[in-house]
């Protein structure tokens, strides 16, 4: 961050070729930056880069070559203006892919080229990339104040400049970002951060459709360096996408609950987490509980399935008596149902003999008269 606009430049725009240069570092970024140890010894990353087999060094320098051409214009932007602002939906997007979404696209190519997962996973640079997204957009939502004292706007303006979270409250619309903490904005404020939120859950669907995909579940198992008590315990449950889904369900849930109908992103909060919700409830059923042992799962689910048909089948056929009793004026209760469904037992099979006899006589007969009259 301290280095001029025209020496970042050239060092950012060719850094795909810097990084694979034999004894290459960086001397030159100011005392304080928190990467300038890295770059004092990037000698040490690029011969580790250069160790790698050639299938995973060119995904690193693919995505090196797409996130540097990024990284660069967003720094050019900012040294020309003097701020970072980002004012359409579509900009912030594309913010977020550079930094984050390309991300998602690199570690999920490796993991095709490893063999560790199916080689068409690689390309499934949609999922990869909403991933990504899903992750920075909560990072951006989350340091607002701090980025907004540094004037790094990435908030789209788009959004947080909308008139309708003025008129919720009878106030304009916000004219800069910064207005947002001062004293007596707290609600509009408020509605802005809805609006962000919501599009931030846009990804949340493709988010668990990408989980879902990863057949090595591994991954979610490994010790990750940590801060919160909360993350931890997150962290401890993720061992699976079926207990990842429930936790995406549980904080849709949470979000949901508190959306307050005056917010002017209600319904959309309420769809979006609707959404989630629906997904789960599709790909990882409520009614179906996983045992420890994974062998017979198939069976455990296949009889929920069918315990659950047969209750949908129940309720059906006390409806449908409960309707035809009122119909005809019943004056008792209909209670559990068990007894009109032994009447109607009754009914069918007295018609069956009736229809039965009916048929036997009438062949009887037929076959009398048919014997008396070839006589």
């Amino acid at each position: 961050m301290t280095l001029p606009d025209e020496k970042k430049q050239p060092i950012l725009r060719r850094f795909h070729e810097l990084t694979v240069t034999p004894g290459w570092t960086f001397t030159e970024n100011g005392p304080n930056e928190k990467d300038r140890q890295l770059l004092v010894e990037y000698n040490v990353v690029s011969d580790e880069l250069l160790e790698l087999d050639a299938k995973y060094r060119d995904v690193i320098l693919d995505i090196t070559v797409k996130m540097q051409t990024g990284m660069a214009d967003y720094a050019h932007r900012a040294a020309t203006t003097g701020e970072v602002y980002v004012e359409k939906i579509s900009e912030y997007e594309l913010y977020c892919h550079y930094v984050a979404g390309l991300v998602g696209e690199g570690v999920t190519r490796l993991f095709s080229v490893s063999g560790k997962e199916a080689p068409w996973l690689g390309d499934q640079l949609e999922l990869s990339n909403s991933m990504g997204l899903m992750l920075q957009k909560t990072n951006i939502i989350r340091d607002y104040r701090e980025d907004v004292e540094d004037k790094r706007y990435f908030w789209p303006r788009e959004i947080w400049g909308r008139e309708i979270y003025g008129k919720a409250v009878g106030k304009p619309a916000f004219t800069e970002m910064a207005q947002m903490y001062q004293p007596g904005n707290e609600k509009q404020a408020l509605w802005v951060q809805s609006g962000m939120v919501v599009d931030a859950l846009r990804h949340a669907v493709d988010s668990l459709d990408y989980l879902r995909l990863l057949k090595t579940q591994s991954m979610f198992q490994r010790n990750i360096k940590i801060r919160k008590a909360e993350a931890a315990s997150l962290i401890m449950r993720s061992t699976n996408p079926r207990d990842v889904a429930y936790i995406f369900r549980d904080y849709a849930r949470k979000i949901h609950s508190k959306a307050t109908s005056e917010d002017p992103s209600f319904l959309q909060i309420s769809v979006a987490c609707g959404k989630i919700e629906q997904w789960c409830e599709q790909h990882y059923p409520s009614f179906v509980s996983i045992s420890a042992s994974a062998s017979g799962g198939r069976q455990q689910i296949a009889e929920a399935a069918d315990k659950q048909d047969q209750e949908r089948a129940w309720q059906k056929r006390l409806a449908a008596a409960a309707t035809n009793g009122k119909a005809h004026g019943a004056a008792k209760p209909l209670g559990d149902g068990k007894e009109e469904f032994k009447d109607i037992l009754l009914y069918v099979f007295g018609a069956f003999v009736l229809v039965f006899g009916l048929g036997i006589g009438g062949i009887w007969l037929f076959l009398h008269y048919y014997d008396k009259y070839m006589s």
